[in-house]
């Protein structure tokens, strides 16, 4: 488990993603009852802020509001120091957060990210991914997609970590509510006013990353239904939603570099009708299309931290062979660039490599 957030986490940082990392990974030389007997092992993280909503919640819960108000000071302080100078320095920290949370769900989920235990306790008021636990990223494209052993309901699916981000600042903003102003009712109508703005806010983070993903780079009206009807053709079809999203970066160049897309689909025709869609839409923004595919390769990543090779890193590691760990490494730093020499890293499980379940294990 010490392997598999050291893996994820400078993976995630390779591909540009708000994150806490992980300095060093040491063993004790004790053994940890997990699932099963594992070493155990000491991993340092390093942050700029381990403050989280369940911070927040802690002093809450207890009623005390000199607490609440020492930390929301400390934190403006030391991270939103703007927010000091607003006329409603508590609502101005409230916003940052948003800010930094819709921000960061659209990052993970554009490249397919599953954090697997969305509570409180595990967001950061700094906006970075925290706690790499049960995580995994998501092969065959599906929104309700869940690894984590213990997200039994889907509470935490891929698809609903939006909605989950909105519930854990809702959470944020009850903890703010003797802040945010005297009169409890104006409070919380403050409060409820930079709730209201999330999902927007986030609906407009995502659907600009995906048209970045797939190379419209002036907004259109009707993209938002072009590429949700792209995603619910890679759903039916079990396309990967990774290599799917590479592959149209050859092609946006032109038909003759369809073979690899097509292959994904299990019906390739559902590839085909899209295209002829997308197709028509990259003709109404124009411009060079060698240089489309390389501003789509530059935010489509060939790897990603498979959830098969993080296992197989694991396994090894156990077994005292650190060398599939440090070459997984290795590769995950540079997750945009092709490196011909280890394309299989790029490649989805066979069928008996599947990881269906991930385990918190930290």
């Amino acid at each position: 488990p010490v392997l598999r957030e050291y893996i994820i986490s400078e993976g995630m940082a390779a591909l540009g993603i708000p994150t806490t990392r992980s300095l060093a990974a040491v063993l004790t030389g004790e053994t940890v009852r997990r699932e099963t007997l594992l070493p155990g092992a000491v991993l340092t993280r390093v942050a700029s802020s381990h403050i989280r909503v369940g911070t927040f919640q802690f002093f809450a819960a207890r009623g005390d509001v000199e607490a609440l108000k020492n930390l929301a000071d400390h934190v403006i302080a030391g991270h939103y120091p703007e927010a000091s100078e607003a006329a409603n320095p508590y609502r101005a920290l409230l916003d940052h957060v948003i800010e930094g949370q819709v921000d960061l769900i659209a990052k993970w989920m554009l490249v397919g990210f599953i954090h697997g235990v969305m509570n409180t306790d595990n967001m950061s008021i700094a906006g970075e991914t925290i706690d790499y636990g049960p995580c995994a990223f998501m092969d065959a494209y599906d929104p309700a997609t869940v690894y984590s052993s213990i997200d039994e309901a889907g509470r935490y699916a891929f698809g609903n970590q939006p909605r989950i981000m909105q519930w854990n600042i809702a959470r944020l903003a009850e903890t703010l509510l003797p802040l945010l102003a005297s009169d409890p009712d104006e409070a919380i109508k403050n409060a409820q006013t930079a709730i209201d703005g999330i999902g927007p806010a986030f609906e407009r983070a995502y659907v600009s990353g995906l048209r970045r993903k797939t190379g419209l780079f002036q907004a259109k009206p009707d993209d938002a239904a072009l590429i949700e009807d792209l995603l619910q053709r890679m759903m039916e079809n079990r396309a990967d939603f990774t290599l799917t999203f590479r592959a149209l970066c050859d092609a946006a160049v032109g038909p003759e570099g369809d073979a690899v897309a097509r292959a994904l689909f299990k019906d390739a025709n559902a590839f085909d009708e899209w295209a002829v869609k997308w197709r028509a839409r990259l003709a109404e923004d124009g411009g060079d299309p060698k240089a489309r595919r390389d501003a789509m390769r530059a935010v489509n990543p060939r790897y990603i931290p498979r959830n098969h090779r993080v296992e197989e890193a694991i396994a090894a590691a156990v077994h005292g062979d650190y060398a599939p760990f440090e070459t997984l490494v290795t590769v995950l730093s540079r997750p945009f660039d092709d490196q011909p020499e280890l394309a299989r890293y790029a490649d989805p499980p066979r069928p008996e490599e599947v990881v269906y379940q991930t385990f918190c294990g930290t």
